[in-house]
C-alpha cells in the first residue's frame, strides 16, 4: 500500500514545555568520549558543574546532582527530610502538583491537599489560613510547584514565604522548579527555601536524565531525624563526596558533559537576567497572539501568566488533541497535549529553553495555520499581533 502520510523537509518544530530543543554545541558536548568518573578530569568538571548550579538556584547552599528525571528529585525532597505520617501541606494547581501528592501518600505521609481550579497558583491567604490553623505545627512541609507545566501558571513564591513567615509555622518550604529553572526568576536564598527540585530536560537545555536539589542548612538538619526509607536517594551519600566533584555512585557523565556547556550559554554568555528577558518576552508575545486569535489563556491571573509556556483553550465542543495531531501531520510540529483534568480543553505552546524570537514567530505561524485547517473558531491575526510586539519591545 501507498504511504500517504506527507513528506516532511526542514526541522521538526518541537514545541511542547519540555524536552525543550537540545542545542547543537550540547549535543556536541555529550558526544565528547566517555571518561574515567573516578578519575581527576572528572573531579574537575563535578566541581565546576556544581559552581555553576549554585549561580542558576541563586544559592551559596548545597546541591545535589542525581542520574534521574525530575520525579526523582521530588522523591528525594521528600525523603531526605520527612518521617512516616508526617503532615504535609500540597495544593492543586494541575497534574504535576497532582502527582507529587500521589507520591507523597504512597510514601506514607498525610497529605493535605487543597483543591484548586487549575487556573491559578497557589493561594498565599490560602497557605496562610492552612498553617494558621495548624496550632500544634504538626504540618512538616509546605509543597509547591513553581511553574504547573500542565497549567502555564506560576505560582508567586515570595508572596507564599510570606504567608509561612506570617504564620511563624517552621514547616519547611519545597518548591518544584522543572520547568522554571533558567527560564524564570527565581532565587533559593533570597526567597528562603528549604528544598528546590529541578530536572535538565527544560530550561537547562539538556535530554532528560539529571535530577537537583538545592538544599538549605534547615533541610540538611531536618534530615537527620527524617524516618522515611532512602538508599539511592540519600543526600548524606552526595555530601560526603560533592565536595571534591565525585560522586558516591555512576554519574550521567556524558549529560554533565552537555551541562557544563549549557550552563557556559546561560550564564557566561547570555546572563541569567537576559534569560529571564528573553522568556518573558515570548511568553507576551504569545499571549499577545492568543489574544487576537479570539481565544483563552488558561491561566485566570494575569500575575501568574507563565513565560516558559502557554496553555491556550478551545472552544466547547472542539478538540484540541484534534487540532495537535492536525499541526503535527500537515506542518511536523509537535505542542503539548492537556493533561488531566483539561485533557482535549487546551493545547499547550513551550517556548522555553534554546529558543528565539525567529523560532516563536514560526510556532505561532504553524498555530494560526493549524486551527484554520482545523476548523477551529478563531480570528486572523495572531502572528501578526505578536510580531508587532516583539518588533517593538
Amino acid at each position: 500500500m501507498k504511504n500517504t502520510a506527507p513528506a516532511h523537509t526542514g526541522r521538526h518544530f518541537l514545541q511542547i514545555p519540555g524536552p525543550t530543543n537540545v542545542p547543537d554545541r550540547v549535543l556536541r558536548a555529550i558526544a565528547m568520549p566517555t571518561t574515567d568518573h573516578r578519575g581527576p578530569e572528572f573531579g574537575a568538571l563535578g566541581r565546576e558543574i556544581i559552581a555553576g548550579m549554585k549561580r542558576v538556584f541563586q544559592t551559596d547552599g548545597t546541591v545535589v546532582i542525581y542520574p534521574s528525571s525530575g520525579t526523582g528529585a521530588w522523591e528525594a525532597a521528600l525523603v531526605n527530610t520527612l518521617s512516616p505520617g508526617d503532615r504535609v501541606a500540597m495544593f492543586e494547581t494541575g497534574h504535576f502538583a497532582t502527582l507529587w501528592r500521589q507520591m507523597a501518600a504512597r510514601l506514607g505521609l498525610d497529605v493535605e491537599f487543597v483543591p484548586g481550579d487549575w487556573r491559578r497558583g497557589v493561594d498565599p491567604a490560602q497557605v496562610s489560613e492552612v498553617l494558621a490553623a495548624d496550632r500544634a505545627h504538626s504540618i512538616k512541609a509546605v509543597c509547591v510547584v513553581h511553574n504547573e507545566t500542565s497549567t502555564g501558571v506560576t505560582s508567586r513564591i515570595p508572596a507564599i514565604r510570606a504567608a509561612i513567615d506570617e504564620a511563624q509555622h517552621p514547616a519547611l518550604l519545597m518548591v518544584d522548579t522543572i520547568s522554571s529553572l533558567a527560564s524564570i526568576d527565581y532565587r533559593h536564598d533570597e526567597w528562603r527555601v528549604d528544598v528546590t527540585v529541578a530536572g535538565s530536560q527544560k530550561g537547562l537545555m539538556l535530554p532528560p536524565g539529571l535530577g537537583f536539589n538545592a538544599v538549605s542548612a534547615k533541610a540538611l538538619d531536618a534530615a537527620k531525624s527524617a524516618k522515611l526509607t532512602r538508599s539511592y536517594w540519600d543526600w548524606q551519600a552526595m555530601l560526603e563526596t560533592g565536595h571534591t566533584g565525585f560522586f558516591p555512585y555512576t554519574p550521567g557523565t556524558n549529560l554533565l558533559f552537555g551541562l557544563r556547556e549549557a550552563l557556559t550559554m546561560l550564564l557566561d554568555e547570555e546572563g541569567l537576567p537576559a534569560v529571564f528577558g528573553r522568556h518573558a518576552r515570548h511568553g507576551e508575545a504569545t499571549r499577545r497572539a492568543v489574544a487576537a486569535w479570539g481565544l483563552e489563556v488558561l491561566c485566570a491571573d494575569p500575575r501568574e501568566y507563565s513565560n516558559s509556556l502557554t496553555a491556550v483553550t478551545v472552544p466547547n465542543g472542539f478538540d484540541a488533541d484534534r487540532l495537535r495531531e492536525t499541526i503535527l501531520n500537515v506542518f511536523d510540529m509537535s505542542l503539548g497535549t492537556g493533561l488531566g483534568k483539561v485533557r482535549g480543553r487546551v493545547f499547550r505552546i513551550g517556548h522555553l529553553g534554546h529558543f528565539n524570537d525567529l523560532m516563536l514567530c514560526g510556532t505561532l505561524c504553524g498555530v494560526e495555520m493549524g486551527l484554520h485547517r482545523a476548523g477551529i473558531p478563531h480570528k486572523p491575526g495572531g502572528v501578526a499581533a505578536a510580531l508587532e510586539f516583539l518588533g517593538s519591545a
